[in-house]
């Protein structure tokens, strides 16, 4: 385990194809989207290599694009640390994410076929079994594929480009609330599946809609009592 705290056996492995440093920065993505590199934590060069079973060079060289792309922070003469998003930068973030999901929504209710319900039904019903048994990570990545298939099914390509260039950080957001949300999200899926279904547009935005202002309150609220 590093002695930065990284959990025993949450080291992706980097079996894909590709430049070293491209698979080291997806694996170091994969480890901060997920938290189990925690916002503010120091990043050990030699620790983060000694981990993934590479030199430091591809290291050093994917911490400088996560800078570059504001997952990590560079400090002078501290190191390397995780960022630490602020309520002003996820509060941005998330707004326009409501905007994005909720056009998605009304094209989706215009366009989705059989199959397409078929599959949202499907990722409800993976997403509730993985909240019954608290794997917080599995819930995550399943309400990304979710949103992802909304935007599938909307069947617009720009609207789609401009969602995938947020949805790592809206996963990164959505894990600290995945637990608060737990079943209630997935229930809210449900209801917009059959706005969906039943081609209401109007219904299918406003579901979305309030849908995404809960995360985003819950994401201001977590902790609070």
């Amino acid at each position: 385990m590093l002695s930065t705290g990284l959990p025993q056996g949450a080291v992706p492995k980097l079996e894909r194809p590709g430049p070293l440093r491209d698979r080291v920065y997806e694996a170091l993505l994969e480890l901060i989207t997920t938290r189990a590199l925690q916002p503010g934590q120091h990043l050990v060069e030699s620790e983060l290599a000694g981990h993934l079973g590479v030199s430091r060079q591809p290291v050093r060289e994917a911490l400088q694009r996560l800078n570059t792309e504001g997952w990590v922070d560079l400090r002078p003469a501290q190191g390397a640390f995780v960022h630490e998003p602020t309520e002003d930068e996820a509060d941005q973030l998330l707004t326009v994410r409501a905007l994005l999901e909720a056009e998605a929504a009304r094209l989706a209710a215009a366009n989705a076929d059989e199959a397409g319900i078929d599959a949202l039904d499907e990722l409800v019903a993976q997403g509730l079994k993985a909240v019954a048994s608290s794997d917080v990570n599995r819930a995550v990545a399943l309400n990304a594929a979710f949103h992802a298939k909304i935007m599938e099914l909307a069947g617009n390509t720009v609207l789609a480009e401009l969602a995938a260039q947020v949805d790592r950080r809206v996963q990164w957001y959505y894990t600290p609330v995945a637990r608060l949300r737990g079943g209630q999200s997935w229930t809210e899926h449900r209801e917009l599946i059959a706005a969906i279904a039943d081609r209401d547009e109007q219904l299918a935005t406003r579901l979305m809609r309030e849908h995404t202002e809960r995360t985003r309150q819950s994401y201001h609220g977590r902790g609070k009592s």
